[in-house]
């Protein structure tokens, strides 16, 4: 731990209410703790960057602006020396898996008392990193998952928000506008990105994403039928 007594964490979830859990959870271990809390994916990036060291980001996988794991994909690549772990009721030993290999310094499952939560968080703050002890994360991916995930590691912070942009059905007028670019700009990451992939085309890195996001996802009821 530093030798500063203010710790700055951001609370990263679109339930108000859990939101207050993971408060009083953090609020609890650290005397002096400046928590920030974010509702949406866009207001992360500008409580990190809003100056100071942000010590923590607790986020969740779902929330609005963000599918799957692209949003710890992002943060990973933007900011990587600022520790995140992910909580999440999706307790999925593929999904912990994936975070992990993602980067992650932790899983919380949401389900996990407030007691357990604040030994998860020394526990990462000490150094180490923490998944729930009674989920087996021995089982690696399989190589084209592994192969994929590596392609995906490898994209820029700006090109994970293109494509981001890219799953949730954006043009690339519409994406340049949100991003603050020209379009030829997008052009060149939408470039940048097939390549990285290995794809030949947006769909298709739309679906090389998704397989990641939604592969070991809680599938609809309907599904398949």
């Amino acid at each position: 731990m530093k030798d500063s007594t203010l710790y700055r964490f951001i609370i990263a979830d679109d339930h108000p209410l859990f939101r207050g859990a993971l408060r009083e959870a953090v609020s609890g271990s650290f005397g002096q703790a400046d928590i920030a809390e974010a509702g949406c994916f866009d207001e992360i990036a500008g409580l990190i960057d809003r100056g100071g060291d942000v010590d923590l980001v607790l986020l969740d996988l779902a929330m609005p602006g963000v599918r799957g794991f692209s949003g710890l994909l992002y943060l990973r690549a933007q900011y990587p020396s600022v520790p995140v772990v992910v909580v999440s009721a999706n307790d999925d030993p593929a999904v912990i898996r994936r975070c992990m290999d993602f980067g992650a310094s932790g899983f919380i499952p949401k389900t996990l008392g407030i007691e357990a939560m604040r030994g998860a968080i020394a526990r990462v703050f000490e150094g180490g990193v923490w998944t729930p002890p009674d989920i087996d994360l021995g089982g690696g991916s399989d190589a084209e998952t592994a192969d994929l995930m590596a392609r995906l590691a490898s994209l820029t912070p700006q090109q994970v928000r293109v494509l981001m942009m890219l799953s949730e059905g954006l043009l690339n007028k519409q994406i340049a506008y949100e991003l603050g670019v020209s379009e030829a700009t997008v052009k060149a990451h939408v470039s940048a990105i097939l390549q990285k992939l290995g794809v030949e085309s947006r769909t298709q890195a739309v679906i090389a994403a998704s397989k990641i996001e939604l592969g070991q996802w809680p599938q609809p009821a309907s599904a398949g039928h």
